[in-house]
């Protein structure tokens, strides 16, 4: 009978179900199903039984839960505990608010009663099992089709996605040095010699320099990023040579030359595959790759899985880079040429303000900022006739911008960083990144011969020569990304799931081997669930959810929504629908808050731009909002030359979500490698884990500060991110309160003892704890 079939679903789904590794099955989101019948239907199981006494089916269906058997036939079925329970809540549910069910689960069903309590059985609890089953297939279709979603997200043979370029035979040369060694300027000689050509960067800066140099040698080049593409050619014909930005390299069309820029971001957590897919997809003859020694090793056994050889050439640093014996220790003694180098925009407003306190001009350049304000900003600091003679700058400036630096500060050598799973973590800057930012200094062809690089504070200088000298890690791994294409079989598969749900049953049931790994996918799955309900098909979803935008900015992520909804709606976004929501014209900004959202509504026009590319007859009015975003570019300009004035306003107007804005004496960040180090001169904040400097967890970061400017800045800066870092609770703040009023009363104005502030710091700890 039946209890034999069932018995056969072991032994067919463990034959089949060879070495996998299980999925987590947590990610498995169950399908509604509606209780079956209706007025009108008839009950064909109970005319040919009788019909069900409900209270004995619950019965009994308790009692088929509750079997050690059923529970191992699940688990051979691939309904671990987790689903095998779901599954079963759902089975019981069907069954009791069903007013009928199909004749033969009908008839079964009233054997199992008719018979509960005799020992000659017409029926037992086990026969239901196909019956579980079924139904648990119905609302977890991933079962039915495990062994197809396993092949569709098997990632262990990457090179095999691209027939193009296996089909030729490809000369690998790579170059090799740090900062300010040439490699590049090699690697494109050979590219404006060639026939053909591509250059892949990862930012549009560089790509649009190599775009103008390209066309200024007399060699027809276009440009191609994920917002625009410029023809050389008068009449939009495609020029022989390209230089782009690296998601945007086509892996279809054939070229004598490609070079691909910054290979070590390989690695980057977010954007690696787009490297990974360039050094596996593109058809050139020859591949010119730039970048570190580091990543040597692992792209020499990534062309040997597509069995092609890798030629490397070492470079070295054309000009000599010295670490100073001293440290900086005060603005006052900053000289021409000189670069702050800050890891926040609290930093950089607090630096710049100081510096101009002093009567001292100085350029600013960060990361959120339009590339043409970096440009004209790079330019202002470059200009020798130019009174502006100081930088204060994040690591924006490791890439993309030619600068005339003497000599490199690090005000601070912790940064704010995100890993492989999208966690934020708070880490001491690597070997690469402090190489990379410090190599900026001395730049050959520029008027400083040497290059110098110190730290703004006299404790972190002895660390920031410990990390210049330690071994660059080597690249171990490189990152991969589900396709459309793939994620669209899945959906064939499972046409329920959300996008997000999708992506996540992907990565879940992803292999890869040791060479590869998958790029997180937070940012993507954010925009999924954010516009989860607007009826879209699914690749302009997937479209939508690849936008390039800040999901901090709230500003920039609505108006994507907006965008959404109206193409959903199949209404075209036009230039004046896009100033109605942007409020343009837009004047200049009067305060750091108005400066930032200048900043987003230039995301959103590039946004706008993004979406016109791939949905041209949507977004029609591209050319206008070209244009318009670079009189914003022009508006942002006048408030960057103007910052401290902005910061100032600020302020002084005290609004509401102002609280980045620091004040002028707002003392630089102090940072220390040793956690269990102690102050007596600043507020020391720092979190203990054991393991190495750069072990993936929070290891140390420290804020220096008086205790009279936290108190008086409850709601500042300085406690804002500390609180929002769960470096400081609440509770720890007001403790920090009242032990400077106690200390004020007593006529101490420090921080009192060591001893006082050890035991202070320790107290704290455990609280934290």
């Amino acid at each position: 009978r039946l209890r034999c079939s069932a018995a056969s679903f072991s032994s067919s789904s463990s034959s089949s179900s060879g070495g996998e590794r299980a999925p987590d099955t947590s990610l498995f989101v169950p399908v509604p199903l509606k209780p079956a019948g209706g007025a009108g239907e008839e009950d064909v199981g109970a005319e040919l039984t009788r019909p069900l006494d409900k209270g004995e089916v619950l019965k009994n269906l308790n009692k088929f839960y509750k079997r050690k058997e059923i529970q191992r036939l699940g688990a051979d079925n691939g309904l671990d505990a987790r689903l095998f329970h779901q599954a079963f809540i759902s089975f019981r549910k069907y069954i009791m608010e069903s007013s009928s069910v199909s004749a033969d689960l009908h008839i079964i069903l009233n054997d199992i009663c008719c018979d509960a309590g005799k020992v000659c059985l017409l029926g037992h609890v086990d026969d239901l099992f196909p019956f579980f089953l079924r139904h648990a297939k119905q609302i977890f279709p991933m079962l039915d089709c495990m062994d197809d979603l396993r092949k569709i997200s098997d990632l262990r043979l990457p090179p095999n996605w691209y027939p193009d370029a296996r089909a030729i035979q490809r000369k690998i040369i790579f170059h090799s040095g740090p900062t300010n060694s040439g490699k590049t300027y090699h690697a494109i000689q050979r590219f404006l010699s060639a026939k053909s050509g591509i250059y892949c960067g990862p930012l549009k800066l560089l790509a649009h320099e190599i775009f103008q140099k390209s066309n200024n040698a007399n060699v027809p080049c276009d440009l191609l990023t994920g917002e625009e593409r410029v023809y050389a050619n008068e009449d939009a014909r495609q020029a022989p040579h390209v230089a782009c930005t690296i998601e945007m390299c086509s892996t279809n069309t054939p070229y004598e030359v490609a070079v691909i820029d910054e290979i070590q971001m390989i690695r980057d957590p977010a954007r690696g595959w787009a490297w990974t897919r360039a050094l596996l997809g593109l058809c050139a003859e020859e591949i010119h790759v730039c970048g570190e020694a580091a990543a040597v090793d692992l792209v020499t056994e990534l062309m040997y899985t597509t069995g092609e050889e890798v030629e490397v050439r070492n470079y070295k640093r054309l000009t000599p880079l010295t670490v100073l014996d001293y440290a900086l220790e005060s603005l006052d003694n900053l000289q021409p040429g000189d670069c702050v180098v800050c890891f926040s925009k609290n930093d950089i407003y607090s630096v710049s303000r100081q510096i101009e306190a002093r009567g001292l001009e100085c350029a600013v350049i960060y990361g959120s900022l339009p590339p043409g304000t970096k440009l004209e900003q790079a330019k202002k600091f470059n200009d020798p006739n130019d009174p502006c003679k100081i930088l204060v700058a994040t690591d924006a400036i490791g890439m993309g911008l030619n600068l005339c630096i003497k000599r490199i500060i690090f005000n601070s050598i912790v940064k704010p960083t995100v890993n492989e799973k999208g966690e934020k973590e708070i880490d001491t800057i690597t070997t690469s990144q402090a190489l990379q930012i410090a190599g900026r200094a001395g730049r050959y062809g520029s008027s400083f011969k040497r290059g110098e690089v110190t730290t703004m504070h006299r404790e972190d200088l002895p660390q920031l020569k410990e990390i210049l000298n330690e071994p660059v890690r080597p690249v171990k791994a490189a990152g991969l990304h589900p396709t459309p294409e793939q994620i669209e079989m899945f959906a064939y598969h499972l046409p329920d799931a959300t996008l997000s749900n999708l992506i996540d049953i992907f990565v879940s049931l992803s292999q890869v081997d040791g060479l590869y790994f998958v790029c997180n996918i937070d940012d993507f799955k954010f925009l999924a669930d954010m516009i989860q309900h607007i009826p879209l098909n699914l690749r302009s979803r997937y479209v939508f959810c690849t936008a390039p935008l800040n999901r901090k900015e709230p500003f920039v992520c609505t108006t994507l929504l907006k965008f959404a909804r109206q193409f959903s709606r199949n209404e075209p976004l036009t230039f004046d629908w896009l100033c109605r929501h942007t409020k343009w014209p837009l004047a200049a900004p009067k305060s750091i808050k108005e400066l930032v959202h200048l900043e987003a509504v230039h995301d959103v026009f590039d946004l706008y731009l993004w979406l016109s590319y791939r949905f041209m007859d949507m977004f029609p009015d591209a050319a206008l909002v070209r244009d318009i975003q670079k009189k914003l570019d022009d508006i942002i300009q006048i408030g960057v030359c103007n910052i401290t004035k902005l910061i100032r306003a600020s302020q002084s107007a005290a609004a509401p979500g102002t609280a980045e804005v620091v004040s002028q004496n707002f003392p630089l960040s102090r940072t220390k490698r040793d956690p269990g180090a102690r102050s007596t001169e600043a507020l020391s904040i720092a979190v203990d884990a054991p393991g190495d400097r750069r072990a993936k967890n929070l290891k140390a970061y420290r804020s220096g500060t008086r205790l009279e400017d936290l108190k008086s800045r409850g709601h500042g800066s300085l406690a804002n991110r500390l609180l929002r870092e769960g470096l400081l609770t609440q509770e720890m703040l007001r403790q920090l309160e009242s032990e400077w009023q106690d200390q004020h009363r007593n006529g101490r104005y420090g921080l009192g003892s060591k001893q006082d502030d050890q035991n202070s710091l320790k107290e704290m700890g455990k609280k934290k704890k």
